[in-house]
């Protein structure tokens, strides 16, 4: 059993892009990196087994707000933790469930000690607080734990952003000293990543980023971006992150976002990617592809019985046609939402591959200008 770590291959020479591999007990982790998100203990309409042989993943999410819900703490470590209940022997990381909690609004109450919530399945009053989060998170048994902070929402004005990070950051110190108290579970690693916060201030961003970077943590994340700001802020936020985080530790900018999103942040440093969007919009009939976003829903792809992407390395995407995917979809056959998910993230997964390989080479900006317009037509 050992602790997280990150070797740092590659840098872009035109670029803050890199190339590194992440550690972990469960295996390692090429970055630039897409991680499929698993909310309840599974990526929707996905199996585990297509994660690994179709998708090519190498590290999923879980959520603890939600599997803290539903199966519970008692099932979980019943089971031996999740990577035995869910049948994944690859790295997880889990997300400590502020974002949720915070997300119910009108039903949840904010103090020094946690946050008081409601359950949305039955009504039921819960509190989380940095420590129980902890060890919820330590019962899970992912191998990348996130820090309980509180996600402010966009917009906010500064006083409540500065006082949303200092409450963030006091219960990042309990957070550490719950997990220095406490074993690691299951016989592995369980690693804790703080979350930088300070909304759309770039003071309050600074830091933040020097007060987790003082914690010496294995790896950091940036939150409370992809919130509803520009597009340019969050690259603005970003690459100030980025310049105030440890070089020698991962970056994973939290819940971004559209291929193009995370092109233009791997160019600003950021190492780990999540976000619904491949899954959510997959079943919802759109297509991330090498030659830009389809809507296989349209009438114009019903006699294209070409594969649905040529353009990627990924078998499951050559072997289904336009056509057919569509008639799944017309039809709401069940199908249809798992090739049109697992085509997605097969591509956003091939996508990161593609940056690594262009950092390697040392032509990843040269090849990212001229592939976000791309990937931003219309087909």
């Amino acid at each position: 059993m050992s602790a997280l770590s990150f070797c740092l291959q590659h840098q872009d020479p035109s670029s803050k892009a890199r190339a590194g591999i992440i550690n972990t007990d469960h295996g390692s982790i090429q970055t630039p990196i897409f991680m499929p998100v698993g909310t309840v203990g599974s990526v929707k309409a996905v199996s585990q087994q297509q994660l690994q042989d179709e998708v090519k993943a190498t590290i999923i999410l879980g959520n603890t707000y939600h599997l803290y819900l539903r199966p519970g703490t008692e099932v979980l470590q019943a089971a031996g933790g999740l990577h035995r209940f869910n049948g994944w022997n690859h790295p997880i990381l889990t997300d400590s469930g502020g974002y949720q909690v915070f997300s119910l609004a009108g039903n949840r109450k904010l103090t020094e000690d946690g946050a008081l919530f409601q359950s949305h399945i039955d009504g039921s009053k819960h509190m989380f607080t940095p420590e129980s989060v902890m060890d919820i998170q330590r019962v899970i048994g992912a191998d990348i734990i996130m820090a309980f902070d509180e996600c402010p929402p966009y917009p906010s004005n500064y006083e409540y952003a500065r006082k949303s990070m200092d409450l963030t950051h006091r219960w990042l110190s309990r957070c550490v000293n719950r997990l220095a108290e406490t074993p690691d579970l299951y016989g592995y690693s369980q690693n804790l990543f703080p979350i930088v916060q300070g909304s759309t201030f770039a003071d309050l961003r600074k830091a933040s980023c020097e007060y987790i970077s003082s914690k010496g943590a294995v790896g950091n994340a940036i939150g409370g971006l992809s919130v509803g700001e520009p597009e340019e802020m969050m690259y603005e936020l970003t690459a100030l992150c980025c310049e105030n985080l440890p070089e020698d530790k991962p970056r994973y900018l939290m819940g971004v976002g559209t291929p193009w999103n995370i092109l233009e942040n791997i160019s600003l440093g950021v190492d780990m990617f999540d976000c619904v969007m491949p899954t959510r919009n997959g079943r919802n009939a759109m297509l991330f592809t090498s030659k830009g976003v389809i809507n296989i829903d349209n009438k114009k792809w019903e006699k294209d019985f070409s594969p649905i992407d040529e353009g990627i390395d990924c078998n499951f995407s050559n072997y289904y046609s336009k056509a057919y995917l569509r008639h799944l979809v017309k039809a709401k056959e069940i199908l249809g939402l798992t090739i049109a998910s697992i085509h997605n993230l097969g591509f956003y997964l091939w996508l990161v591959k593609q940056a690594r390989e262009h950092i390697i080479v040392g032509d990843f900006q040269r090849w990212k200008n001229e592939m976000i317009p791309v990937l931003k037509t219309r087909c």
